[in-house]
């Protein structure tokens, strides 16, 4: 990690806590206990750990992480959005720092027009917004979301970046190709994605990434659901996830 980074990243952290006490949402006795855990980690270099918002979540369990985002949709009104269902686009993906996106914990991941969308996990902290507005000439629509998204996608695409580009096309025609008008002996293949469905199976449509307000149960059901609460951001599948729909109690039928 660079000096400038390490500088942010500590900047953003020390005033995402500020504003997590100012809110009222965590102790300040439990911030202390978090801050100086978070220097032992940055110390380690481990980006992923590198956060006062899981210390206080998943360690010393002072709150639960969607709470922070719930508090982010009713008091400072923005959207949500989970990367996981979303298709970035190329060109978006090739202007991504991702020493910048780990120390603010924010991924910018589309844009129209004069618009630019960043998602992050630190919206209560006016380091990392204000970072990011330096950064961009026009607007930008702020989606909360949580650490564990954030992280699998900066680490998805550090992969992709490591990942061999594909060999170029050679120009020449297999030996076995099917000669000019023939017919394959099993039929034309049927698109199981047909044109003019209405469903859209890589990026929400628009306005689906302006999700309505978030009602207290879980805002991104899908995920299937588990028990328990382990660290998300150590790299392992979370078993209690914001993003996890919860079943609903069973029914007694009424006595007739």
């Amino acid at each position: 990690m660079s000096p400038e980074h390490r500088q942010l990243l500590l900047r953003a952290n020390r005033l995402l806590g500020a504003g997590l006490v100012e809110a009222n949402l965590v102790k300040l006795e439990d911030l202390e206990k978090a801050n100086e855990r978070l220097l032992e980690i940055v110390a380690n270099d481990q980006p992923r750990q590198n956060t006062v918002l899981g210390i206080l979540a998943y360690e010393l369990k002072a709150f639960r992480e969607e709470d922070i985002l719930q508090h982010c949709v009713d008091e400072e009104g923005i959207g949500l959005v989970d990367l996981r269902g979303y298709e970035v686009h190329d060109d978006v993906k090739k202007t991504i720092d991702p020493a910048t996106c780990w120390a603010t914990w924010s991924v910018p991941f589309d844009h129209d027009e004069d618009f630019f969308f960043i998602a992050t996990a630190y919206y209560l902290s006016p380091a990392v917004r204000s970072f990011w507005e330096k950064q961009f000439t026009g607007p930008i629509l702020w989606f909360g979301t949580t650490l564990e998204v954030i992280a699998d996608y900066l680490e998805k695409l550090a992969a992709e970046r490591a990942a061999p580009p594909p060999p170029a096309p050679t120009g020449t025609r297999s030996p076995f190709g099917a000669p000019a008008g023939t017919r394959s002996p099993f039929g034309a293949s049927k698109n199981p994605f047909p044109k003019g469905s209405g469903t859209s199976y890589l990026k929400p449509a628009t306005p689906s990434i302006f999700p309505p307000r978030v009602p207290t149960i879980n805002p991104f059901p899908g995920r299937p659901p588990g028990s328990g609460t382990s660290n998300p951001l150590s790299g392992k599948p979370p078993t209690d996830s914001p993003f996890t729909a919860k079943a609903p109690p069973p029914t007694t039928p009424a006595a007739h």
